[in-house]
This record gives structure tokens, sequence and C-alpha cells, in this order.
């Protein structure tokens, strides 16, 4: 998700795609250019809440009935200890409060941004890194009530997950060592407690989810398994799965003090993806170009979680591992793990190209499925053609909600159970990337940030109504 990473000014080639949660898929490669344009011309007309409606104020585009509320903008809205909003708001959780919600909103920092996160004393883990994460108190209707630093001194905070036991796990997208401005290596994941404090003081790196580009997570809430995504190139990254030690119960503050415990560094099992097709080892998921394809996952463990010499992902050989380029959200849902691959190109050691993948990991079945594809986008600037999801949420309302990042026009764009796209928003004011969608517990209220300059949104309006689309169910 990090601007390094962006393909905005990447060459395309012309292929025309379709996304399917069932029964679409590259529609080029299995019905033909004929069929895909057609496809194309009737996507989002009638799907969905039907076409977004230019924004007055020139910020977000939302279908007719729908309205936002800016919660928070960086550099306007202000702490509670006086500065600034931070820049680059980006992975998000919502939890419900006494009163209202609380987001846990990230800050992908790197450095260079206009809003740093204030190095609080005792909320910093290294005070020369300037990401972080700000707690965002909203009452039950979206009106923003407090911000204020919950966990500072992180670097490139990209998307991160929600826990079972309510607490947000914040992922460093680095591998950035110790040196110069920076007093400590970074690659982490933290855990932020949305409500209490006192919890967030002194942060931990959760050093047993391993040091690499960390993209987002989802927490298996029967046995407290870890699924994270890795976002890298050269050679692409992993998809991994941490499985605690035995006698690990899981609760706030748990894994805090299993990092913090004898051999924390190294607690529990930390392993990378390796998937086969009967005999056949799958090398790079962009081999699947159809929804519905299945592969049987096993699990390598990885030799040294903490990249002391070599990065993680170089520790195997590609015989060894499945790799992915652009590896990024990640959320828990109907009894499984989704993930999303944003985009792969030949140039980046991909076997074929696609502008987006959804798979979903069974744990029951040990098995991941393409659950949807992008074509390569012919046309980023058409309003129905879409590329590169990036941050994913599951809605209450069925399917999933995606968070653009591509070249183009940015949207919403929500996938029904049926696996037909429709626009949610579009990004009235620039090409800047969504992100971190995510609904409130009630479904009424749909978070999501348009990270430059840097906006945390409230959206609402008629969710129930269904037109013939955004599907039922994934409660």
């Amino acid at each position: 998700m990090s601007s390094s990473l962006s393909r905005r000014d990447l060459m395309r080639s012309a292929a025309a795609g379709g996304l399917g949660i069932a029964v679409a898929g590259s529609i080029e490669a299995i019905a033909g250019p004929a069929a895909a344009q057609a496809a194309q011309a009737g996507v989002g007309k009638t799907t969905g809440y039907g076409p977004v409606v230019p924004d007055p104020a020139g910020l977000l585009a939302l279908p007719k009935g729908f309205s936002y509320k800016i919660v928070a903008q960086a550099g306007t809205t202000k702490l509670e200890s006086g500065e600034p909003t931070p820049s680059d708001a980006d992975g998000t959780g919502c939890f419900a409060g006494r009163d209202g919600w609380v987001l846990v909103n990230n800050h992908e920092i790197n450095g260079s941004e206009p809003y740093g996160v204030p190095a609080l004393p005792g909320l910093t883990y290294d005070p020369g890194a300037k990401g972080g994460t700000t707690n965002i108190e909203v009452d039950r209707n979206g009106n923003r009530v407090r911000e204020y630093v919950s966990v500072a001194g992180t670097h490139n905070n990209c998307a991160g997950g929600i826990t079972p036991w309510n607490t947000w796990l914040t992922c460093e997208e680095t591998e950035q060592r110790a040196g110069g401005v920076y007093q400590k290596d970074h690659g982490y994941v933290f855990e932020v407690d949305p409500f209490d404090r006192a919890a967030n003081r002194d942060p931990v790196p959760l050093k047993f989810l391993g040091r690499y580009s960390h993209e987002a997570v989802a927490v298996n809430p029967r046995n407290s398994e870890i699924y994270l995504t890795e976002d890298a190139s050269g050679p692409n990254g992993l998809y991994f799965r941490w499985v605690p030690p035995k006698h690990f119960h899981a609760r706030k503050g748990a894994l805090r003090a299993l990092a913090l415990g004898p051999g924390g560094d190294t607690a529990g099992k930390l392993q990378a993806m390796r998937c086969r097709k009967g005999s056949k080892h799958i090398a790079d998921l962009s081999e699947a170009t159809q929804p519905g394809t299945r592969y049987k996952v096993e699990w390598v463990d990885v030799p040294d979680r903490d990249a002391k010499t070599t990065s993680v992902r170089k520790q195997f050989t590609d015989d060894q591992v499945t790799r992915s380029r652009k590896l990024e959200g990640a959320w828990w849902g109907d009894g499984g793990a989704y993930f999303v691959a944003s985009y792969a190109r030949h140039d980046d050691g991909s076997k074929n190209e696609h502008d987006g993948q959804v798979w979903f990991y069974d744990p029951e079945s040990e098995t991941v499925t393409l659950k949807t594809i992008f074509g390569v986008n012919p046309d980023p600037e058409q309003d129905t053609h879409y590329d590169g999801p990036d941050n994913i949420t599951v809605s209450p309302y069925g399917g999933v909600i995606l968070a653009e990042d591509g070249e183009g026009l940015s949207h919403l764009v929500g996938v029904t159970d049926k696996g037909t796209p429709y626009p949610m928003a579009r990004n009235e004011l620039n090409d800047s990337e969504f992100t971190g969608p995510t609904f409130s517990a009630d479904g009424r209220i749909l978070f999501a940030n348009i990270q430059t300059p840097g906006y945390v949104f409230a959206i609402t309006g008629p969710w129930t109504q269904k037109h013939d689309g955004p599907g039922h169910g994934h409660h």
C-alpha cells in the first residue's frame, strides 16, 4: 500500500476484466473480448445501490440516498494533545463503545509526510519513526467526539486486523533497520487497545509474528491462529500463519505478555503457505485465472522469523513456498480468512497478469479458493472499471467491500455474494487510494478513508435497500 510500490506510473497491457465472487472472473480469458466488453457495459447500472452521484463538495461521490460526514482530516482536526490529526490514514478497526464507536486508525507514515504521529511520552516505540495509530471516538451516528494517540514511534503502519478479543493489530509495512534517525528495528506487529489507554503504554513489538513488510492480519476466533499478508517484491511476498503455543489463552494483553515472556521472540510457530494442485506445486498465486480455483495448503516453518541476516521471504526457494505480488488486505469472515492480491505483472515475476484477486483460506479443509479476479483494466479512467483492490472488509449485507488502489479513478467497490461488482463510493478529490473500509457493528455506518491528503469518513444510507444485489447473510 506504500506509495513506493504504487503502480500508477506503470504502463498497462490492454485486457478487459470482470470480477466475481462466484461467477465472473477474467472474462476476456474465458469468453473473448466481445463478451468482456458486453459485461463491462452492463456493470454498475442496476447492481448494488445504483450509480454514484457527483458530490458538490468535490470529495466523495455516493449512491443516491447516501451521505457522509468527515470524522478526521489530516492537518485540520486536532488531537486531544493539541497536535493536528496525522497524515496517511490507512487500515482501520471499528469497536463498539458505551456511547458510540471507537476507530483505531493506522497512519502509514514513512517520514516524509507533513503530519507525523506525535511521539508522546510512554506511547512511543522509537522516537525516530513518525507512524503509529490514533483512536477516534465517534457517537452512534458517526459524529466526531475526540481523537488521541494510541501508539507512536512505529513506521509505515499500513493495515492490520481486529482480534476476537476486541483489540487492533497494527502492522508495519517495512524492513527498516535501526540506523540514522531510527533507534530500533522495524517491520513488526503491535497490539492496540481501543479503550484502555494504559494498555498501550510502552509499545511492545510482537516479534513472534515475524519481521517483514507486514500488510494485514486476520485472526481465527476458534484457535487464535493469526494469518498475515506480506507486501513485498524481489522476490514476491508470502502468506503466513502463526500458530500459538500450547496452553496459550487468548485475551486482552495475552500477546504482549507472550512477547515479553521467556522465549517470546519465537513463541508459537510462524509458517509460510505452500499450495499444490494434486502433486503440482503452485509457485505463484497468479497461476489461478478462474474463480473457483482451489489449492491444497501446506505450511512450512520460517527458519529465522526476525530476519537477522536474510529477509524472511528470501529464506525460501520458489519450490518451497507459494508467492504472490502485492498481498494486501485481510479479513476474517464466513469461517475463514479473506485476503487480497492487488495485481500481478509478468515483469514482477508473476506467471499471469491480473488487476486483483480475492482469496479465501478455509482452515477446516486447509484450502485456498480464488473467489474474485479482476482482469487487467483496459481503461482506468472509466467509472465502471475497477483495479487494484487493497483493503477488504466483509459486509454485513453480504459480499465484500474492497478499497481500490489502482490507476485512474479510485472507488470503494462492493462485490455481491453472487459475484457482481458495484460502485460504493468514488474519490472526487484526486486519484489517491481508499483505505480502511470497516462497518460499525450495527451495520449502520461504513467508515472509510482517502489516504492523501488524509480523510476519515462516516458513510450512512439505505443499506437494507437490496436492489438486485448487495445480498444477505455474513453476520
